[in-house]
């Protein structure tokens, strides 16, 4: 009986920045786990609203944790036929779900504080060991944010930025908590409470921005208008561009993606313009790190005048029936004819055998011909006879 074989799994596009991002949140994470367990403990018993305020923050660090090293492994494959950009977008996605998690969050700590603050009296005295365990926390959570937020900056990701920004909301909602049970211990017990509302006020705050980054990546928001200006540059400075219009970018999680219209020769070849599309574009790639992509169309002459003028023309087949009406009794021989879809009007480069090229009295009739036909022509501006030679 055949044994199915289990499907590969998928190897990392960059094997070196997912571990080493896997690395640092799972870093992270150990340290939020040891953290909310402390908080809530130590609040707890301690009668400590703004700490247990804050271990239910270090919790929701907890999951958004867990949450970016899932976002971290599905967003460092490889594309594939159903994601054929790839999955950066995992860690865009992700970051959005964070902020949103994070603002719901905030406002629940803010809304619950508030409440508290209502009945003060009635709130039992907070105890020194709250005050140490705030402290500890506070200073935990800034040397996890310096070290996130060098590996992010290494990496170019958003999301593990995300996620470091966020461990220094939490750091500096420490020292709001330290300075509440401070105020607590020395009699004014509504700081406590205060201390927490502002946490929570910090934490919706950093929530609704990372969502509306996130957002507005998801919706395609450009690059900022000193990095567009600067690819523009580049693909201007390439030999045999003439213009560029329709240059477009957009972010896709560390990377950007850009694609642009440049305006070359009209009258070089398919090939030619090919490689100077693909010059342009590995310039981009090799001057700007964070583009990973780079759709360059190459035009013959402006979009406006396309639109308006050859676009509007006949095709190939019907083109190339006028043009052997042109040439009479001599199309026979021609060998191939190359069309220029130029404003208005088409120029035509015809090729002709050698031995027609040899017979100079017939070569001069057919131009004499041509010459009369054009005047009177709505089609053709101009064509070119040449004479292919090649060696027998």
């Amino acid at each position: 009986m055949p044994v199915e074989k289990s499907p590969p799994r998928a190897v990392p596009a960059d094997p070196q920045r997912y571990l080493a991002a896997s690395r640092a949140t799972w870093i992270s994470a150990v340290l939020n786990l040891a953290l909310t367990a402390a908080q809530l403990a130590v609040g707890s018993l301690a009668h400590s609203q703004s700490l247990i305020a804050h271990g239910l923050h270090s919790f929701s660090d907890l999951l958004s944790d867990f949450l970016v090293l899932y976002a971290n492994r599905q967003g460092s494959h490889p594309a594939d036929r159903e994601h054929p950009y790839g999955h950066a977008r995992v860690e865009t996605a992700a970051t959005l779900i964070l902020g949103a998690a994070l603002a719901a969050i905030g406002f629940g700590i803010l809304w619950e504080a508030t409440q508290r603050l209502q009945h003060v009296a009635e709130l039992p005295a907070v105890e020194l060991l709250a005050l140490w365990v705030a402290i500890f926390t506070a200073a935990s959570k800034e040397i996890l944010f310096r070290y996130l937020i060098r590996v992010a900056g290494r990496l170019r990701s958003p999301m593990l930025a995300a996620n470091a920004w966020h461990t220094r909301a939490d750091a500096a909602s420490a020292l709001v908590v330290v300075a509440g049970i401070s105020g607590a211990l020395m009699g004014w017990a509504f700081l406590d409470l205060l201390a927490a509302a502002t946490m929570g006020f910090m934490i919706l705050r950093m929530g609704l921005k990372l969502a509306w980054e996130s957002l507005r990546e998801l919706i395609d928001t450009g690059l900022d208008k000193e990095k567009v200006e600067a690819i523009r540059r580049t693909l201007l400075d390439t030999p045999g561009v003439l213009g560029l219009h329709e240059l477009r970018t957009r972010r896709m999680a560390h990377q950007a993606l850009v694609d642009a219209h440049v305006l070359v020769d009209p009258r070089i070849s398919v090939s030619e313009g090919h490689r100077l599309g693909e010059h342009a574009r590995q310039r981009v790639l090799d001057a700007h790190g964070e583009v990973a992509d780079v759709l360059v169309h190459i035009d013959a002459e402006e979009d406006q005048a396309l639109m308006s003028g050859s676009a509007a023309l006949p095709d190939r087949d019907t083109l190339m029936a006028h043009l052997n009406g042109l040439l009479g009794e001599d199309a026979a021989g021609m060998e191939k004819a190359v069309l220029h879809y130029l404003g208005h009007r088409v120029e035509a480069e015809v090729f002709l055998p050698f031995e027609l090229c040899r017979d100079a009295s017939r070569l001069g009739r057919l131009e004499e011909r041509i010459a009369a036909r054009l005047k009177e022509d709505t089609i053709f501006r101009a064509i070119s006879l040449n004479c292919r030679i090649a060696p027998k």
